[in-house]
């Protein structure tokens, strides 16, 4: 007896859109440790190895909220990142350019991505 394969979760736009930003700006946070550890831009108490190890954490930390995404408190999280990835700037301020090109890419992601799939919402409602 083969039971029929069940149906995929239907997953919202702000979602979808979501996972995508912080999949890629989680490669960018990582190389973005690397650079704070190639120039030596942690302040002198601190080993420059702890660039790296901060670029991977929020890395993992990015990976990680892609799947909290399906609850409203994964774009919470999400927002949280983006402003830690801004912090970063303090110690390169080249991290400031990756900081606004990705937050607006979240931003369109969680803000426009929800216009968006209330307008879709409101057309399959007028038309069933």
């Amino acid at each position: 007896m083969s039971r029929a394969p069940k149906a995929p979760r239907y997953r919202p736009l702000p979602e979808k859109l979501g996972q995508v930003v912080l999949g890629f700006e989680a490669i960018i946070v990582f190389l973005a440790g690397l650079v704070i550890y190639g120039l030596r831009a942690l302040p002198e108490p601190i080993a420059p190895w702890w660039g790296i190890v901060a670029g991977v954490v929020v890395a993992l930390a990015m990976l990680v909220t892609t799947g909290l995404l399906r609850r409203p408190w994964g774009f919470i999280v999400g927002w949280g990142l983006q402003v830690v990835v801004a912090l970063g700037a303090i110690l390169v301020p080249a991290i400031l350019i990756v900081a606004l090109v990705f937050g607006s890419m979240w931003a369109y992601a969680t803000i426009g991505g929800a216009r968006i799939e209330q307008r879709v919402q409101n057309e399959r409602d007028s038309k069933g």
